[in-house]
């Protein structure tokens, strides 16, 4: 522990990402022992990850957004740059959602016709899923880069405790992917690289995300309440209708509950 303290950010921040798409792959490994997509432990897994994002959203991103505008900008109000910063986080993902093509496991979003695409469903699946993983590769740069940078509320201990939480919803997250690949005709192999493979972008997310903060201290609290928008953008249009399609709507509610609470606990108890 006392190594990785003594590192530089961004390459905190780098390798923070490293373990989180270390988490998908484990989650894409389910493949390998599972015959058939559950859909009971589907909707469960998809609602505690969305818990893990709200919370993580809020404790470890927008707090510290608000904390330093109150504390350090002097003639805006101190809501000003969280408000800008988390509406522009989601017309960012909306933005991506509708000039990339994509589809989602339970269905079509509306957001790009899949039939103006060549691509095959199975890597449309695959966009849809790593499109929705870069802001949580730049939560974690951000994170690492507010707490290097002495931002009040941002702590190390904090950035750690979200890059574990996104750890933590990046397992159900990979076997979201992986399990209906291989229910679909794919190779367990396959189905498994490409599960992985959606959380490659999150350590580049991480590492530009903290050097682009560092740089330009100014933009602190307003990318911190960016990733926030985007965190939570793909909770609201992904996550929460992805668990309540299947039937299991009372324990997938559950689910995002207790994922809240063990993503509150983690940010409270470490920062």
């Amino acid at each position: 522990m006392d190594f990785f303290l003594s590192l530089n950010p961004i390459v905190q921040a780098g390798l923070a990402g490293v373990f989180t798409w270390l988490c998908t792959a484990l989650g894409s490994s389910t493949v390998f022992f599972v015959k058939e997509v559950n859909q009971r432990f589907l909707a469960m897994m998809q609602g505690a990850a969305g818990g893990v994002m709200t919370a993580a959203s809020f404790w470890s991103l927008l707090a510290p957004a608000l904390a330093h505008a109150e504390k350090h900008l002097v003639g805006i109000p101190t809501w000003f740059p969280a408000a800008i910063g988390f509406v522009l986080g989601g017309i960012f993902l909306r933005m991506v959602d509708k000039f990339v093509p994509h589809l989602h496991y339970a269905g079509d979003h509306g957001d790009t016709d899949p039939t103006d695409s060549k691509l095959s469903r199975t890597w449309m699946l695959f966009l849809a899923v790593t499109i929705h993983n870069i802001p949580e590769g730049m939560a974690i740069g951000v994170a690492f880069a507010a707490a290097a940078s002495g931002i009040e509320g941002a702590a190390l201990a904090s950035a750690i405790s979200l890059a574990i939480g996104i750890g933590i919803q990046n397992i159900p997250e990979g076997s979201a992917l992986s399990l209906p690949l291989m229910a679909e005709g794919r190779s367990k192999r396959k189905a498994f690289h490409l599960g992985q493979m959606s959380a490659l972008v999150e350590p580049f997310g991480a590492v530009i995300g903290a050097a682009a903060v560092l740089v330009m201290q100014t933009l602190l609290p307003y990318a911190l309440s960016f990733a926030a928008g985007a965190m939570i953008f793909v909770v609201v249009e992904e996550l929460i209708p992805e668990s309540q399609t299947s039937g299991n709507t009372d324990v997938a509610t559950l689910s995002f509950m207790v994922g809240f609470v063990i993503m509150m606990i983690l940010d409270v108890a470490l920062g």
